[in-house]
């Protein structure tokens, strides 16, 4: 075995250790960045939400046509959709109610479902630079949760959802239907 120092990069995540302050922080920028190139969205003009509120997914907005399938088969949604997951799991709480909607649609999506994945990639764009942060804060355990009551406009059953904090840092958090 050979010691090769303290870790800077995980599955992905750069790793910056400031002993100094007692301060570790976990970025995903370069993946986020690379997703965005490979989607074409790296010179998106970036939006301040995840998902505004214009946006009213539904199963009635899926695709039902020949053409209209076709012309869907076309677009990378599975794999945008997969790529904003691994994000979102591993140091994007912000966007795991978003990536939870447009989940829902991934056997038949439409072009509104497809126009909000787009919409989550350009607050990426903007947004690229956010990272976990441990050790900021006292150490504390602090919790949140919130639900938006029968949000869902097909089966009106809620969307609730939960983020923990430790020390100033997210170290647990879900959306869920």
């Amino acid at each position: 075995m050979k010691d090769l120092g303290a870790a800077k990069q995980i599955l992905g995540m750069k790793i910056i250790l400031d002993r100094k302050n007692g301060k570790l922080w976990l970025s995903q920028q370069k993946y986020i960045e690379k997703v965005l190139e490979r989607f074409n969205m790296g010179n998106a003009k970036p939006v301040g939400t995840p998902l505004a509120g214009h946006f009213k997914l539904s199963k009635k907005q899926c695709l039902t046509g020949k053409i209209g399938r076709e012309e869907m088969e076309k677009v990378p949604y599975a794999s945008v959709v997969g790529s904003l997951m691994y994000a979102m799991v591993c140091t994007r709480p912000d966007i795991a109610h978003a990536v939870g909607v447009v989940s829902r649609y991934l056997s038949n999506p439409g072009k509104e479902h497809w126009q909000a994945v787009k919409w989550i990639l350009r607050y990426l764009r903007g947004t690229s630079r956010f990272c976990l942060c441990f050790g900021a804060g006292k150490p504390v355990l602090d919790g949140y949760t919130d639900a938006d009551m029968a949000g869902d406009v097909d089966s009106r059953k809620s969307t609730s959802g939960y983020m923990m904090t430790f020390a100033g840092g997210a170290v647990s958090w879900q959306s869920k239907l």
